[in-house]
């Protein structure tokens, strides 16, 4: 491998938006998730409501759901 072209490896931790907080390796020191697998739907099987972005929203709206 070429030398001084690489990012550096380190420590990091993975943050989800239940709480979960998970240490392994990355590039990246912090990283922000919305589902992991301690509250994903396929690993837990509860069916979870997500709303990405208010997708739902504009589709009500654009076919008069609501």
């Amino acid at each position: 491998m070429k030398e001084k072209i690489h990012p550096k490896y380190g420590a990091a931790t993975i943050t989800c938006a239940c709480g979960n907080v998970i240490e392994t390796g990355s590039t990246k020191k912090d990283i922000k998730v919305e589902i992991c697998s301690k509250c994903h739907p396929f690993y837990t099987g509860v069916q979870r409501f997500v709303d990405s972005g208010g997708r739902v929203d504009r589709f009500k709206r654009k076919y008069g759901l609501q």
